[in-house]
């Protein structure tokens, strides 16, 4: 299959077109979403699979909408053998995926059929899961649905966020699709369906899902600020204000959180803010950030901005 072309846009996508360029399978063309503004000074910024590909010389094409009957007929004039799909960001029409001899190739960073959908690896963190992985699966109409081609599966480290995670399984992802594609070629993968009654759903973030419901327990509220690290980031709000959970961690000492609703202030232990939390648990805030202001340590914040045992966050 010398005949391929790669779909992809953010930087989890590029290791994947990285390796296939090393393994000699350098793509006919790279497409990739249209270049946004961005930054203060709302100039465009190319995505960054787009700055890779301007860099090794691939030809790059970023259509606004893929369902496009210009663009489909580029496509079709194109005539490739398949298209390796990692992270893009649109919806396949069925003119499309059938352009490609040997169809649309899909890394998806979940083990599927867990977790389908624009954020697996964030939902698998908030979700406690300890391990998860890459599949590489054949695309068809469905939301991540298609027949599965290959799976590796790696674990979750304890303090892992999203954003460390997404870099692992990128690299691990890369070489799968080769590995994938080399096995298509020589006839030794045989796609197999997926379970959708085992299906379970990873939705695009919002803003929202970054904020703290301190009913939850401590556990539950360490892996939800982990999984929406670096983006939307974790928040509550104390003094009617907001205020960024940077880090925190679970505090053993479970006593202090006795008589106190969730979301009450207990005062500094070693160093952190302690809140009680769901259950009787207590979480220590170890890294906060005021809007506009630099990010600090836990008794930084406190010396700076005295607060009183029994305030409420949220």
């Amino acid at each position: 299959m010398d005949r391929l072309v790669f779909f992809g846009t953010p930087d989890f996508a590029v290791p994947t077109l990285e390796a296939l360029c090393d393994a000699g399978r350098a793509p006919l063309a790279v497409v990739s979403q249209p270049s946004r503004p961005a930054g203060r000074g709302r100039h465009l910024q190319d995505p960054p699979v787009v700055e890779w590909a301007r860099k090794a010389g691939l030809a790059v094409v970023q259509p606004d909408d893929v369902r496009n009957s210009a663009f489909l007929d580029w496509l079709e004039a194109l005539g490739p053998e398949v298209a390796v799909v990692v992270a893009f960001g649109q919806i396949f029409p069925k003119a499309l995926l059938q352009i490609p001899t040997h169809g649309c190739i899909n890394l998806h960073a979940s083990l599927l059929p867990s977790y389908r959908g624009a954020a697996p690896i964030q939902a698998a963190i908030v979700a406690g899961e300890a391990t998860t992985g890459v599949t590489t699966m054949q695309m068809e109409e469905g939301l991540d649905s298609g027949p599965i081609l290959l799976q590796e599966e790696i674990a979750i480290r304890s303090q892992e966020t999203a954003g460390e995670l997404s870099e692992r399984l990128a690299e691990v992802g890369a070489e799968l699709m080769v590995r994938t594609l080399e096995r298509i070629e020589s006839g030794d993968v045989e796609p197999r369906p997926q379970m959708h009654s085992q299906a379970t759903k990873a939705p695009r973030l919002r803003k929202a899902d970054g904020e703290l419901d301190w009913q939850q327990t401590a556990a539950r509220l360490v892996d939800r600020i982990r999984g929406v690290t670096p983006w939307p980031g974790a928040f509550s709000r104390l003094r009617d204000r907001p205020l960024k959970i940077l880090w925190g961690s679970v505090i053993e000492n479970q006593a202090v959180a006795e008589g106190n609703e969730p979301g009450t202030y207990l005062g500094l232990i070693e160093s952190r803010m302690a809140v009680s939390c769901g259950e009787g648990t207590v979480l220590g805030l170890e890294r906060v950030q005021r809007p506009g202001k630099k990010p600090v340590e836990a008794l930084q914040f406190v010396n700076g901005e005295p607060i009183e045992v029994g305030e409420r966050f949220g």
